[in-house]
């Protein structure tokens, strides 16, 4: 059964795969998509009360299919990701055997995938963590060379720019860290590549403009960190203080870690 499902999957342009729900039904038992919709529309609402964007995993879509004349007509359709398809199983009629075997199917899958982005989350994590280590000292020496005598002061204003005025403690308690706790550690990779690119930009501008001055730097560093969050507000991005706080950055190398310790002893997953 599981074979029979990979058959059918469907790779598009941006090599994202995703399943035709007209493709979908009748594997799960279905005779008519009429009565099928039922099932997507309950799987739909399960997305939304698990504040998932609904969009981004059921996209209506409109398909030419040959008629008896052989003519061509559009018929509505759904793009459908993994997790909506694992939902529709979970909604679907438990009475049909077809329905059984895909929910243990999409389920075991839809694991397999969570935790395959869980580690690439992780990867991109630690990766960006220490390319801030790395650009956070290049700016410290750009800083120095305009005049910065408090790096910390100066650290402020491109977070204040960033983060809509929020400063580090505002940040901190935002994000509900401690104070012994950085930042920059408990950030998932969305918001340090964000600071990653306010650091970088920083660091040209300094460098690019010759500008000296302990103020200057300073306003230099927080319009910076107000372009990137306009930026990020134009492309209808979520503002990095409201993204959610992860854990620290050590606890995804130890996740990494014990990956690549299975992958090298396979006989650990049996």
């Amino acid at each position: 059964m599981d074979n029979i499902f990979e058959q059918i999957k469907k790779i598009n342009d941006f090599d994202q795969e995703y399943w035709s729900a007209r493709d979908l039904y009748r594997l799960l038992g279905y005779t008519e998509y009429g009565k099928f919709l039922p099932a997507i529309a309950r799987a739909k609402q399960s997305c939304q009360s698990s504040d998932q964007k609904v969009l981004e995993h059921f996209a209506e879509v409109s398909d030419m299919v040959k008629i008896g004349s052989g003519a061509n007509r559009s018929v509505d359709n759904y793009n459908l990701s993994r997790y909506a398809c694992y939902l529709i199983a979970q909604n679907g009629d438990p009475k049909k055997k077809e329905i059984a075997f895909a929910q243990t199917y999409f389920a075991i899958q839809t694991r397999r995938q969570e935790v395959q982005d869980a580690l690439l989350e992780d990867q991109k994590r630690v990766l960006l963590r220490d390319e801030m280590k790395d650009h956070n000292k290049n700016l410290a020496k750009a800083a120095n060379h305009a005049g910065v005598k408090k790096y910390g002061v100066f650290q402020n204003f491109g977070y204040m720019g960033l983060y809509g005025g929020l400063d580090n403690k505002a940040i901190h308690q935002k994000k509900k860290l401690k104070k012994s706790q950085k930042i920059l550690d408990h950030m998932r990779s969305e918001e340090l590549a964000a600071n990653l690119f306010r650091a970088t930009q920083t660091e040209a501008k300094l460098k690019r403009e010759n500008i000296i001055g302990e103020q200057n730097a300073n306003n230099t560093h927080l319009n910076v960190g107000k372009k990137v969050r306009e930026t990020i507000k134009d492309i209808g991005g979520t503002m990095p203080e409201e993204l959610p706080a992860a854990d620290g950055v050590n606890k995804a190398k130890t996740r990494l870690k014990k990956s690549d310790t299975k992958s090298l002893n396979p006989k650990q997953n049996d």
